[in-house]
């Protein structure tokens, strides 16, 4: 039984005791227990048919293995949703008996992370690397502290659109070749499904506290960064470092989310606020053409390749891709958002010289191209972005590739998870209808400024 609004507001508080007590037992004896024995924490996938990192990191630990005589590699994988899988990590990172040698981090929570102290800065191995000249500016910026510091490998990044299918289309009268302009012309498209398509999805869009960051970064921030002519960061104010509140382009987005579950364009509040929903939405809703318009991201053909569990040879041909328009079409006309995962060392890891080679391991050409192409990810790396090889690999490939060029990046400091959450709490709000669009946004405004100690500027 998928659980309530009601429940899923107060799943948070009842899992908080639990997974403090779980995570601190998760690594066993802890990372200390041998120094031949390299202890590597990630994120596993909720679907027990999608493999993709679990495969990787097998063939990387053969090989590992093979070149480094007598070590041993363990793997402890966290099989959780994205907000239980930061919580777990973060209990796991503040004790030396449970600190993994080298941990998977979201760039989102980096910061954080490295505020609190759980993380190894890595500018006296990267010195020595010369493949790190191969990874591209804006990926290395996203493993970067404040203090000027590295502490993290980036393995990808990625990029966000709007995935159609191709047949509810088809049924609809809308073009194959869709290709929205305004914020309008999405609604419209899905007013058009819902009329004439019964029983399909028009819109899904991620929403509330359950979704995690998938409700901030696919959904909120993918309209939000939309909204202006692309110069001006709508979240946060370089200039002055301060987070902005009482915006426009805020209560706009938040509406535009309203619009979508009060007009009954989305999925069922119940199951959008199910903390699993996109699996669902990758193994079954978008394969059996039970979705008529997707905003998702360009890692999703890895849910259906062969030996998937949901193999869908031919997701190419049955859905269309098109960039998410800006608001009211204005320049660039799209928009974008790209974030991505870094591999980084714990600051209280038994074995960080070990863990660092076997980044190295994982990061030379060839491995990375394996893995951008198994995960459907987008290449950080200079020499594997230019490979055939890996540009012809998947179809969609060269398409969320282009969009790079108008993608956006969230500003990913210390107060960013907190941020994110009174995001999602926004989000979630109007989902429900338990609060309008301006109380929501209210709502939302006083508890950045209460999680930043005021550092607020309203615009």
């Amino acid at each position: 039984m998928r659980p309530t609004a009601a429940r899923s507001r107060r799943l948070p508080l009842l899992l908080t005791a639990a997974l403090a007590a779980t995570a601190l037992s998760a690594c066993g004896s802890g990372s200390g227990s041998s120094p031949d024995t390299l202890k590597v924490s990630y994120k596993q996938s909720t679907d027990n048919s999608v493999k993709v990192m679990d495969t990787y990191l097998a063939g990387i630990k053969k090989q590992f293995e093979h070149e480094y005589p007598g070590k041993k590699v363990e793997f402890v994988p966290i099989k959780a949703p994205d907000s239980e899988y930061y919580t777990k990590l973060q209990q796991m990172l503040r004790s030396p008996r449970t600190a993994p040698d080298l941990v998977y981090e979201d760039t989102f929570l980096i910061n954080s992370d490295i505020t609190s102290g759980y993380l190894k800065p890595l500018d006296s191995y990267l010195a020595k690397w010369p493949d790190w000249g191969q990874f591209i500016g804006t990926a290395k910026a996203a493993a970067k502290g404040q203090d000027g510091k590295t502490y993290g490998v980036p393995d990808g990044t990625d990029t966000r659109g709007l995935w159609f299918d191709k047949r509810v289309f088809g049924r609809a009268g809308l073009p194959p070749d869709w290709q929205p302009k305004t914020w309008d012309d999405v609604l419209t498209a899905a007013r058009t499904i819902k009329r004439k398509v019964p029983g399909v999805i028009p819109l899904n869009v991620y929403t509330g506290k359950p979704a995690g960051e998938r409700a901030t970064m696919q959904g909120f921030e993918m309209l939000l960064y939309g909204t202006g002519d692309g110069t001006q960061d709508p979240l946060y104010d370089s200039g002055s470092k301060k987070w902005i509140t009482g915006s426009r382009a805020f209560r706009d987005s938040l509406r535009f989310v309203e619009t979508v579950y009060k007009d009954k364009l989305g999925p069922d509040v119940s199951d959008a606020l199910d903390p699993n929903f996109n699996t669902t939405v990758n193994g079954e809703l978008l394969p059996q053409g039970r979705i008529g318009i997707a905003l998702d991201g360009s890692w999703l053909p890895q849910a259906w390749l062969p030996g998937s569990g949901h193999e869908w040879p031919d997701w190419s041909k049955q859905l269309g891709l098109a960039a998410m328009p800006t608001q009211a079409g204005q320049a660039p006309g799209k928009v974008s958002m790209s974030g991505g995962w870094t591999w980084s060392i714990p600051a209280k890891a038994a074995n960080p010289d070990l863990a660092f080679d076997f980044v190295r391991t994982m990061q030379t050409k060839d491995n990375a191209r394996k893995w951008y192409i198994a995960n459907s990810g987008i290449a950080v790396r200079k020499d594997v972005a230019a490979d055939p090889k890996y540009a012809g690999a998947q179809p969609g490939i060269k398409f969320f590739t282009d969009l790079v060029a108008s993608t956006h990046y969230r500003p990913a400091y210390p107060a960013y998870p907190k941020v994110s959450t009174a995001v999602q709490e926004a989000m979630e709000a109007v989902t429900t209808g338990d609060l309008s669009v301006e109380k929501a946004a209210s709502a939302y405004d006083a508890t950045v400024e209460d999680v930043t100690g005021g550092q607020v500027v309203r615009r």
